[in-house]
């Protein structure tokens, strides 16, 4: 449980509703993403990577240890292919990632629903993507209107997405 230094109120048991009203530096995403995983609540530290329709970088990530993280995936915004299918959302469960955030869009999404992976991005698409490895990983994010660092807490449920910053120890 993750406990904010200006509450007592543990965050991971609160709907993003209640963070919002308890935490009004709270930064939340435009509303434009739509639920695709099976979990449609999920909060962890963001992971980032900045992609532009090539996911080998999002498969490097999901084969490592999740940890309870959210993958946080900015893909431009592109609606030319699919960040995400049923084989990586097996990856990301398989090692333990809690959700993955794609602005951008998705596939294979009958499978997404049956996973116990939160998932959002904008659109399902059918195209996969390309296959060479670029892009940028652990780097600050910015779409929806919010810019994410590596690390920040992101909090996912039916209401919306909402980013607190990282809390240092």
């Amino acid at each position: 449980m993750t406990l904010l230094p200006s509450t007592d109120l543990p965050t991971q048991d609160l709907p993003t509703t209640d963070l919002s009203d308890v935490h009004p530096q709270a930064r939340v995403l435009a509303p434009v993403f739509t639920e695709y995983g099976g979990r449609p609540r999920f909060v962890g530290a963001a992971v980032t990577l900045r992609v532009q329709d090539h996911n080998p970088l999002v498969r490097a990530e999901l084969e490592t240890p999740g940890e309870g993280r959210v993958l946080v995936v900015d893909g431009g915004g592109s609606l030319n292919c699919a960040l995400l299918g049923g084989l990586l959302g097996e990856l990301a469960v398989e090692n333990g990632w809690a959700g993955v955030i794609v602005h951008g869009c998705v596939r294979d999404t009958a499978e997404l629903r049956r996973l116990n992976l939160g998932v959002r991005a904008l659109v399902p698409h059918p195209r996969k993507s390309g296959k060479q490895v670029q892009g940028e990983r652990g780097v600050p994010v910015t779409f929806a209107g919010v810019t994410i660092q590596p690390g920040d807490m992101m909090y996912a449920d039916e209401d919306g997405i909402l980013v607190l910053p990282a809390i240092s120890e």
